[in-house]
């Protein structure tokens, strides 16, 4: 069962692992290890795709199938 859509989404928009792994901060073979689901990734760096992919956290954490962001919360 798949858990997350990290590989899928990247290799949807023809994105390496070694630019994400930059745009989180960590290294490629981190990065490698949340998408094989070996190590868990952190809420904050899940947030950091979802704005940099336009997504919703529910998408990229396979609960939904829609793609589409949340209306911003007041609170940022």
């Amino acid at each position: 069962m798949q858990i997350l859509r990290l590989k899928e989404i990247r290799e949807d928009r023809d994105i390496s692992q070694k630019k994400l792994a930059e745009i989180l901060h960590t290294t490629q073979q981190q990065y490698s290890k949340y998408e094989l689901g070996v190590r868990l990734i952190p809420i904050d760096k899940l947030c950091i795709l979802a704005d940099y992919y336009n997504v919703s956290l529910d998408y990229l954490v396979c609960r939904t199938d829609e793609r589409k962001m949340y209306p911003k919360s007041k609170l940022d």
